[in-house]
Order: structure tokens, then C-alpha cells, then sequence
């Protein structure tokens, strides 16, 4: 996979899992947005943030899986939270080890998500292997 991930030297960079800017060439799946919902729908950890930020990469584990890609592969991140700072604080150990090769990523506060109990919804870029 032709991939590069952007080092610009600032301090701050060696403290996030992500990059901020990401080179690559080929293929690519978009993924819808991915939330915390089991295999028959129902929604996982309603008032749960760290239980929905879970399932989400867990759900979102299932599509490269079945594109026959892993996490080494996502090359950016959009994540939408309805509570930035409870999402920043309590699901940095679950996420962190998501972030692999250091994706680009964003992370964006909104007043609610489809089902008022969401907390969490993740989409990704992600670089495919050749045919």
C-alpha cells in the first residue's frame, strides 16, 4: 500500500494517535456512518459512552474485515460525539489502540445523532489492498 502519513515536528504530535495529514494511492472504501448498534440492531450501551465507542470499532471491525482490510489501513477518522469532553476523557484507552499508522482523524461535537440515545458514530477512509 502506497501510504505516507505527514510528520511536521510540532510538540503537540507525539501526544495524539493520529496524523494530520495522510499520502496514499489506490483503493478506497468510504464507510457509512457506524454506530453502536448490535448485529440485530438494537442499540448498545444507551448512556454508555465508552460501551458505544466500542461497539462502533466493532461494527466498524466487521466492514474491513469484510472488504479484506484491518485498522492499518484507515486513513482518516470522522468521529461525531454529542459530548466532546466526556467522549475525550473517558474513551481514550478504548480508542487509542483503533488509531493504527497514525490515521488523520476528526472529531466533531454535534447536538444529537439519528436515535436520541446515540453518543457516538464513526466513519472512516480506508485504503483497500490491490485486487
Amino acid at each position: 500500500m502506497a501510504r505516507q502519513s505527514l510528520k511536521l515536528g510540532k510538540p503537540f504530535e507525539d501526544m495524539v494517535p493520529f496524523s494530520l495529514g495522510v499520502i496514499s494511492s489506490g483503493r478506497f472504501l468510504h464507510t457509512a456512518g457506524i454506530t453502536a448498534r448490535d448485529r440485530s440492531g438494537k442499540l448498545v450501551g444507551a448512556g454508555d459512552i465508552v460501551a458505544q465507542v466500542q461497539q462502533c470499532f466493532n461494527n466498524l471491525s466487521d466492514i474491513l474485515e469484510k472488504a479484506g482490510a484491518g485498522f492499518d489501513q484507515v486513513i482518516k477518522y470522522t468521529i461525531y460525539v454529542t459530548d466532546i469532553d466526556g467522549f475525550d476523557e473517558a474513551t481514550r484507552n478504548v480508542r487509542w489502540p483503533y488509531f493504527v499508522d497514525r490515521p488523520a482523524a476528526t472529531l466533531i461535537e454535534v447536538s444529537r445523532l439519528i436515535d436520541p440515545e446515540m453518543m457516538v458514530e464513526i466513519e472512516a477512509i480506508v485504503h483497500l489492498p490491490s485486487d
